[in-house]
């Protein structure tokens, strides 16, 4: 049995400590939000927090997330308002949207730590966040307002 901290609740998953992370919340929680998409890390789809970094979850086995804060796409706002989601939506960001959790995961990451971040450390930051659409574009714009939101909420 493996106790977690996942979106501010105490779970208990009967599982491998090997097991990835992404599975464990997919499979065994429902948290569905966090997707699997090359399973070696390289393409974002997957990108939880713990502990507040930006991770990729299909590399994370569940023993090295023991004690840790995980949060989910799910948990990153209770009413989907957090400024990344709503700049998102603002902007229009999603065509496929099947990477677009894992790009918001990471973006909120480096919000977290930089509100204000220039267009190169957005392009540092969201690297190995692939989206097979081409959005990166809106991705940018939407990640600055985000940005600009959250000052204003400081």
């Amino acid at each position: 049995m493996i106790q977690l901290n996942v979106n501010k609740k105490n779970v208990t998953i009967d599982a491998e400590p090997e097991m990835p992370l992404l599975y464990a919340l997919r499979d065994f929680l429902n948290l569905t939000g966090t997707k699997f998409g090359c399973g070696a890390g390289l393409c974002g789809a997957c990108t939880v927090h713990m502990d507040g970094e930006a991770v990729r979850s299909c590399l994370m086995p569940l023993s090295a997330a023991v004690g840790k804060n995980i949060t989910t796409i799910e948990g990153l706002s209770e009413k989907s308002d957090h400024p990344v989601q709503e700049a998102w939506l603002a902007h229009k960001v999603p065509q496929c949207g099947y990477c677009q959790s894992g790009q918001m995961m990471s973006a909120a990451a480096l919000l977290a730590t930089n509100a204000a971040p220039s267009d190169d450390e957005i392009d540092i930051h969201m690297q190995g966040n692939i989206c097979r659409c081409g959005t990166y574009k809106r991705i940018k714009l939407a990640i600055k307002e985000a940005g600009k939101n959250i000052v204003r909420e400081a």
